[in-house]
């Protein structure tokens, strides 16, 4: 929902400025439209209805996974852009959202297939707010993650707009991580926010010269100037950065760069999240057994380190997989 809009329908109408947050109120809360606010007059709903799109967001397509993971294609009523957002169950009872930040990619990253899309444009907080609405009408929800379409660091005041929304759905800024490939001024941006919303960074390699063949956004920021805008971040912030490293067989899953990766980060300062690649073409996917032996470098030398669990696969949900194509 376009809050603006609607505050601005409502003051064409005469209506008084609570009007506006009784709204809000029931979208947060899950109502699927405007005959749900029973506290509003019905002449209003009617009206409402009719001169205020319920949300900035058509629903295209939506997927469910065997493992209860949910997959939704929109595309914006503004202009038609395509924008997918996945809703994560988990066996404890998290309901995780991964929501994008952009209409496709301007960064190529070869391991994921949004890069492989034409880009489109930044998103407004309100498309950003309307997927996690979309999912929030199904049940409630307590995490998110911007790891979807985009890079929300070059759209950094949509999503922190949409940031200081989240709560009111259920989802705390300290359970709201955001995902970035290493865009240094959007960092420290974020280390200057007033937000605590966790940070993690799309590494995959730990020298520079492979990490630009895999993430070409190295070529202008690369690794030493990412991991002191994260020590900066860290420093202001107080709070362990993500280290996301997607696992590519032959390509940086070897003996030898799990050293190099492990000497390299500070163990008080970062956790290591190896994620088992989820084919878009490019690359093999590390083996179950050399993933756990890299992880096994990597805790042996004092980092903490975890396997992500996939979640989507089969419906091309999961890391790195989201290219915008009906199920």
């Amino acid at each position: 929902m376009d809050l603006d809009l609607l505050s601005a329908r409502l003051a064409d109408y005469g209506q008084p400025a609570f009007r506006a947050r009784q709204a809000w109120a029931w979208v947060a809360r899950g109502a699927d439209g405007y005959a749900a606010m029973t506290d509003l007059p019905v002449a209003l709903r009617s009206r409402l209805h009719e001169d205020v799109p319920f949300s900035t967001l058509e629903l295209i397509d939506e997927a469910h996974a065997r493992d209860g993971t949910v997959k939704a294609l929109f595309t914006t009523r503004r202009d038609g852009r395509p924008v997918e957002a996945v809703l994560m169950r988990y066996r404890d009872g998290r309901r995780s959202l991964c929501l994008s930040s952009q209409s496709g990619c301007p960064l190529t990253c070869t391991f994921c297939a949004t890069g492989q899309m034409k880009f489109g444009r930044n998103l407004t907080a309100w498309e950003i707010l309307d997927q996690a609405l979309h999912f929030r009408r199904m049940s409630a929800v307590d995490h998110a993650v911007f790891m979807g379409m985009g890079e929300p660091l070059m759209n950094l005041d949509g999503v922190l707009d949409a940031c200081r929304r989240l709560p009111d759905l259920g989802i705390a800024n300290r359970r709201t991580a955001i995902s970035t490939v290493g865009w240094v001024p959007g960092i420290d941006r974020l280390a200057d926010s007033d937000l605590p919303v966790r940070l993690a960074l799309s590494l995959h390699a730990a020298d520079d010269a492979l990490r630009s063949q895999i993430m070409p956004v190295n070529e202008r920021y690369p690794l030493r100037a990412v991991l002191e805008a994260c020590d900066r971040f860290y420093e202001r912030k107080r709070r362990r950065i993500f280290i996301e490293y997607v696992m590519l067989a032959g390509v940086n899953d070897r003996y030898e760069q799990a050293l190099q990766l492990a000497a390299l980060l500070d163990r008080r300062r970062y956790k290591v999240n190896l994620i088992p690649y989820n084919p878009t073409g490019m690359y093999d996917g590390s083996s179950r057994e050399a993933i756990a032996a890299f992880r096994a470098v990597l805790e042996e030398h004092g980092l903490e380190a975890t396997v992500r669990l996939t979640r989507g696969r089969d419906i091309d949900a999961a890391c790195g997989q989201l290219a915008a194509k009906a199920a």
